[in-house]
């Protein structure tokens, strides 16, 4: 493996910093209900930031993969949307420092990509590195947001998983964490439930959830009035649709009657501390399809 700063440009003009925090948040894995990318554009629309770290993005993209975009204008290319996958330096609202990595995941290289972060994280004293985004779940918009959070240390860890031991398929933030943790360094990561429904359009209050344990995690002041607005506009919209059609009624209450069936069982377990088995999010969606079927089978068993 070539050497990990070979792989991205630093700023040498940083101001003194003790302990950031680093928060990352990349395009191109499983984001439901744009959780992710929703508090990445709200945090750098609210914030002032700048860019003090730049990844080669030749060296980590498939650009034939996903080819930027260009503008011709009538005879000769007048525009390019070059990809960044870079670092911001921004503060909170009280003007603690932290750092924000966006961009594109890695296509290749994702050993050197981890490890040209873990470098960065060394060398700017990095204390805590946070990712998020949104994962589909067969759960109800009606019941609160949940999220799976996971960490390098169990003590970094305050909510309980709904899963057990899942194999699934691999991204360079959860290999990121997974790699820093080998090498010592604090990190955690949240995936926020989003009812299935709705992982395919924006969902703020995933967004809302996520940013709330991001700021529980690290202790920054960051803004939420935009996307709690945002969410209470959308949960409005979304109850108004699932009212004016009998048939989604029926889908909800059934997620409703299953999610507090779960939501009981895990109550009991942590009352009585017996072990319970939680349905993975495949076997949610097997009995949400399930279900589907019978609606369209009324005599279906």
């Amino acid at each position: 493996m070539l050497n990990p700063e070979d792989l991205y440009e630093l700023d040498a003009d940083l101001p003194e910093m003790t302990g950031p925090v680093l928060l990352h948040s990349l395009d191109g894995f499983v984001d439901a209900g744009q959780a992710g990318q929703l508090v990445r554009d709200h945090l750098l629309g609210s914030l002032d930031g700048r860019v003090v770290a730049r990844f080669d993005v030749d060296a980590l993209l498939d650009f034939r993969a996903r080819r930027p975009m260009m503008t011709f204008d009538r005879d000769h290319w007048s525009g390019y949307e070059a990809p960044e996958l870079v670092v911001r330096l921004l503060r909170d609202e009280v003007g603690t420092p932290f750092l924000m990595l966006t961009g594109p995941e890695p296509d290749r290289q994702w050993e050197g990509f981890a490890a040209a972060v873990r470098s960065l994280v060394s060398r700017l004293g990095v204390a805590l590195t946070v990712g998020f985004h949104g994962i589909p779940m067969g759960v109800p918009h009606t019941r609160p947001v949940g999220l799976t959070s996971h960490a390098t240390r169990p003590e970094l860890i305050t909510k309980t998983s709904w899963f057990d031991k899942v194999q699934v398929p691999g991204s360079a933030a959860a290999l990121l964490e997974y790699r820093l943790g080998e090498h010592g360094h604090d990190a955690v990561g949240f995936a926020v439930h989003v009812p299935h429904y709705l992982a395919q359009s924006g969902y703020p209050a995933a967004a809302v959830a996520a940013l709330e344990a991001v700021i529980a995690a690290t202790g920054l002041v960051l803004p939420s009035d935009a996307l709690r607005e945002a969410a209470v506009h959308t949960d409005a919209e979304i109850a108004e649709q699932v009212a004016g059609n009998a048939e989604v009624e029926k889908v909800v209450t059934a997620l409703e009657q299953q999610y507090d069936a779960f939501a009981g069982a895990a109550e009991r377990e942590s009352l009585l501390a017996e072990r319970q088995d939680m349905p993975t999010a495949e076997e949610l969606g097997a009995q949400f399809e399930r279900f589907l079927a019978e609606q369209d089978d009324p005599d279906a068993s």
